[in-house]
């Protein structure tokens, strides 16, 4: 089994080329953040209640902008954050893979494991830049909605978190992110990894027989579909820690609660379906982030390291490689 190896790579080009995809990516996914955040943290007597509701009132209180809340501390933060996920997703890959190998699992199976955990691995060492990020950019997607404060800018936010919490308010809902993100991000790799190879085995190609390799077309279908699996299943599994946490980020000093407290409050609202408010603009964002950012992430990886037969074959993680 070939096995991708992150020095083979031009890592400059790697890291400026995907700097670039995953900002244009994020400018087109991001009004979604805004709406999900929105919906996870509103309160029981709001008008604004579903997703249609929310894009009407930002398009009429702010216009497009209001769509974009947060978005230049998230673009700053992203680049220093993507650098550090993908060091440590590829690095970690590679090490797995060669961990599970004399194992002889089936392939799909070695495919999961060594994928959920190089993105488990990943996401735990990126949540350190990431969580202020997070917190910053979440207070500026629910300003001035269903009583939350109003604030001047991300520097603004930074003051007065500092200044009610110290320098750890920063950090609020840290465990919970790393909660939330490390095994969101282990299925999402795990579910990609292992649907992969299930998709090219249903659709037996046949370059096993003849040597020959699927179409362009054909690769990024099902890409695509094992993006959309991966989506599903991590935002149904994490969407409830989710919503917790952003809860919990974005709640202001004078009334923030405990984990507890917010579920219990969440519940006593809604029901046990309040633990998934925002889940279909979650669904629909990971779905959509993901297939579109493992088509960047691919190709990035492609066009640097790999003739395109071979390429196709192992590092795209989408052929029967047997």
């Amino acid at each position: 089994m070939f096995v991708f190896s992150l020095h083979r790579l031009d890592k400059t080009k790697f890291y400026v080329y995907g700097a670039g995809i995953f900002t244009g990516v994020s400018v087109a996914l991001y009004p979604i953040s805004v709406v999900k955040t929105r919906l996870q943290v509103v309160s029981n007597d709001a008008v604004e209640r579903n997703a249609l509701s929310v894009i009407k009132g930002l398009l009429k209180s702010d216009g497009i902008p209001g769509l974009y809340k947060g978005f230049g501390t998230v673009v700053t933060g992203a680049i220093p954050t993507r650098i550090i996920f993908l060091t440590a997703l590829e690095t970690t890959k590679v090490a797995a893979f060669k961990m599970v190998e004399p194992f002889n699992l089936p392939e799909p199976s070695q495919a999961a494991i060594a994928n959920g955990m190089a993105g488990m691995m990943a996401s735990l060492c990126s949540q350190a830049a990431f969580v202020p990020i997070d917190v910053v950019s979440q207070k500026l997607m629910v300003q001035g909605y269903s009583g939350n404060a109003t604030y001047s800018g991300g520097l603004d936010v930074v003051r007065k978190v500092i200044k009610a919490d110290g320098f750890r308010g920063l950090y609020r809902g840290f465990g919970l992110s790393v909660l939330t993100y490390s095994p969101s991000s282990a299925v999402w790799w795990a579910s990609y990894g292992a649907s992969q190879r299930v998709i090219w085995r249903l659709l037996d190609d046949g370059t096993e027989h003849d040597g020959s390799k699927p179409s362009e077309g054909k690769i990024l279908l099902v890409q695509a579909a094992g993006g959309i699996v991966a989506g599903a299943s991590s935002s149904c599994i994490t969407t409830p820690l989710d919503t917790i946490k952003t809860r919990l980020q974005v709640l202001e000093h004078e009334t923030r609660p405990t984990a507890k407290q917010v579920v219990k409050k969440l519940i006593a609202d809604d029901g046990w379906t309040g633990l998934y408010r925002g889940l279909g603009p979650r669904f629909f964002s990971m779905s959509a982030w993901g297939t579109s950012m493992i088509l960047a992430y691919e190709y990035l990886n492609i066009i640097q390291v790999l003739n395109p037969f071979i390429s196709h074959f192992q590092f795209l993680d989408t052929a029967n490689q047997e």
